[in-house]
């Protein structure tokens, strides 16, 4: 039993060495990774290697299901710090801990919204947690909902309402389609905003991103209808 748990540890802390070293080849591979020249950095022949990842894709699904772990956990932990009543507050905070948890690690940033890998298709396993994030902001339009606060006086297009309903029934089942139809605009945002900041994209156009970020959220805030101060 002793020697089982033992291999079980062993086999877990090299499972975790072959990740840390995989993401410090994002920083100069991207996700062009090779299993060959990760083994080679932790001094194992390239067969050994297989044993705990047996393809160049199943490392990259490991990656980013921590990737996408990582940063729903960043949200939820921001999130649930705030007053329940504050919905505005708890809407920013999800906003500021994606972009400060994309600011820390701007390589898994790009793993999991950069680029598609060439080749690769992530497995369905990888959903609930590509999805944590976003259904945190639904607690939130939820719990707006409920308190009455969010206005429904559009009618959306008939194709835009089925693939509305079809994300709300996900992330906010009683929301009115109107109010999380501009909630889904508004994280669209946030990403649009992220993305350009992480990639480089404001260079030359905005000096210090924080303060126009901390606006923009604000303002789709208003958007969506969350109350402000």
């Amino acid at each position: 039993m002793k020697a089982t748990s033992m291999r079980a540890r062993l086999r877990a802390e090299m499972t975790e060495e072959i990740k840390t070293t995989a993401r410090r080849h994002l920083a100069t591979e991207g996700a062009n990774l090779s299993l060959r020249a990760v083994a080679r950095d932790l001094g194992m022949v390239s067969s050994a290697i297989y044993r705990y990842f047996p393809s160049r894709d199943d490392l990259l699904t490991a990656l980013i299901l921590d990737a996408y772990t990582a940063l729903g956990g960043s949200v939820a932990a921001a999130e649930g710090a705030v007053d329940r009543a504050d919905l505005a507050g708890r809407f920013l905070a999800i906003c500021h801990a994606v972009r400060d948890w994309a600011l820390a690690n701007p390589h898994e940033y790009a793993l999991i919204y950069g680029s598609p890998v060439p080749g690769y298709v992530a497995p369905t396993d990888t959903v609930p947690a590509a999805t944590r994030a976003v259904t945190v902001l639904g607690g939130v339009i939820e719990d707006a909902s409920a308190a009455g606060l969010l206005r429904d006086d559009e009618a959306l297009p008939p194709d835009a309402a089925q693939d509305v309903a079809r994300v709300g029934a996900l992330i906010a089942p009683h929301a009115p389609l109107g109010p999380l139809s501009r909630a889904l605009g508004s994280w669209l945002h946030l990403f649009g905003f992220v993305s350009f900041e992480i990639f480089g994209q404001l260079k030359n156009a905005v000096d210090v991103p924080g303060p126009l970020f901390a606006q923009q959220m604000r303002a789709q805030a208003v958007y969506i209808g969350l109350p402000t101060a």
